[in-house]
């Protein structure tokens, strides 16, 4: 049976081929453009968009510029560009909105299309909604032939980036350190903008997997087991650091000199560790973030206010609390100083910044930090079939403290569970942490014993 296309906050995601094609991508840029002119009341609109490398971006493109084109809205074509970049641009270029076409981290015979507001911010739910109402009942009013939309190029995307996430780091004091790292580009488009950046910090740089071809040398996702090379080629080489992005850049997991995976949860308490370090100020992560950003916080006299799964959740929340550093456990690292979007490139600089800073190697800046054990399973169930086991786990642990914001997070006096279904896939995503892994997977396996007519998988 053929899988049904993911319309969330998260924008459009599916299969090229099977629910995704230029007749969908047409339409639900149409949907775009036309609940942005409804709603700005703007005779003319502007919409910035970018893509990954994945080879059936073009295709995408160029039917999201037809459609737009064709309701009269003008288009700033970016090329190939990271996620956060496209952020950057919209606020850089006083744009309407913007489009990425990207899938993220899923493997290659998905893509997507991500939308941005005109703040570089991913739609808050009830706008995601709107534009989703007007995709399945379309109803577009087109342009003449002299009002028809038209496209200029800009290349200037990957140059205005780098100069905002260098200014907020100490370059000189990163290049005497002379740092020797690993990165691996996964073939997508953080490959050029990553590399860039590195070099200017002095770093002496190994890139693999570096032609942005989309043709992923491994499972996108940069998850423990899909960066066995990365680990092998830091130890090999005697490196400082190994650096993974997804393929739109917005994520970064890391490998310390060792060799050792130190992942994506890491990323973001790190980043967390050397913001705090200077500045006093509120953070906010998801709630399927680690704990170790509360630890982190609460060392510094900081707060942190946790938001529901979604980068337009934190962002917003970050914005409305002027918070100082924010994100999401999957590596996802957001400065309000460079754009309310996760970027890797930003992560990158701040953890390199904070190396050169304390002169300590990441094994013993993570060594400093409290340690949690998480564990992750995946339930293959609907949305009402989510519902009667988030029914049966509340009566399973009735003593934890309850958070319905985002599916269900149980609180615990040493850890948390957190149960929802996914933005961009059509799972059920099960999440536990815990001093003790093996009580993260205790409490885990509880749930999967839950009675259910549902499929898993690791």
């Amino acid at each position: 049976m053929a899988q049904e296309l993911i319309i969330s906050i998260s924008g459009m995601r599916g299969i090229i081929g099977e629910n995704l094609n230029s007749s969908t991508a047409i339409n639900y840029a149409c949907a775009f453009g036309t609940f942005l002119k409804n709603s700005k009341g703007k005779k003319k609109l502007t919409i910035a968009i970018g893509t990954d490398s994945r080879p059936s971006g073009d295709m995408l493109k160029s039917s999201i510029m037809a459609g737009l084109c064709s309701i009269g809205v003008d288009i700033v074509d970016l090329g190939l560009v990271t996620t956060p970049t496209v952020g950057i641009m919209i606020r850089e270029l006083v744009c309407d909105g913007g489009i990425v076409v990207t899938a993220s981290h899923n493997p290659i015979e998905y893509n997507g299309i991500k939308l941005l507001t005109s703040k570089g911010i991913a739609p808050p739910a009830p706008m995601a909604e709107k534009i989703k109402s007007i995709f399945n009942d379309p109803e577009f009013e087109f342009s003449d032939s002299i009002n028809c939309g038209k496209i200029t190029i800009n290349h200037f995307g990957d140059s205005i980036h780098l100069k905002k996430v260098i200014s907020c780091v100490n370059r000189k004091e990163i290049l005497s350190r002379k740092f020797r790292v690993v990165l691996d580009g996964i073939n997508g488009a953080g490959i050029r903008p990553g590399k860039k950046l590195l070099t200017s910090f002095g770093c002496r740089v190994k890139v693999i997997n570096d032609e942005a071809n989309g043709v992923f040398a491994h499972k996108p996702e940069p998850t423990a087991e899909n960066l066995t090379h990365l680990c092998q080629t830091v130890k090999k080489l005697g490196a400082d650091i190994g650096f993974a992005q997804d393929p739109d850049a917005d994520r970064l997991a890391i490998v310390d000199e060792k060799g050792n995976y130190i992942g994506e949860e890491y990323t973001l308490a790190l980043a967390a560790k050397y913001i705090f370090s200077h500045k006093k100020g509120i953070a906010a992560a998801n709630l399927s973030s680690s704990r170790m950003i509360d630890d982190i916080a609460a060392a510094a006299g900081c707060s942190v206010i946790r938001t529901p799964v979604g980068e337009a959740n934190v962002a917003q929340a970050m914005i409305q609390n002027k918070c100082v550093i924010g994100g999401e456990g999957n590596g996802g690292v957001i400065d309000l100083r460079v754009g309310p979007v996760r970027d890797s490139l930003i992560s990158m600089a701040i953890i390199l910044q904070l190396c050169a800073e304390t002169k300590k190697t990441v094994s013993q800046l993570v060594a400093e930090i409290p340690a949690y054990q998480m564990t992750k399973r995946k339930l293959i169930v609907d949305k009402k079939q989510a519902d009667k086991i988030i029914e049966k786990a509340k009566k399973t642990f009735k003593k934890a403290k309850v958070n319905t914001d985002d599916g269900c997070r149980f609180d615990f006096e040493d850890g948390w569970i957190h149960l929802r279904m996914s933005n961009t896939e059509p799972i059920m995503r099960l999440i536990a942490e815990f001093k003790d892994l093996a009580d993260a997977e205790g409490k885990i396996e509880k749930i999967m014993e839950l009675p259910s007519k549902t499929k898993t998988k690791k």
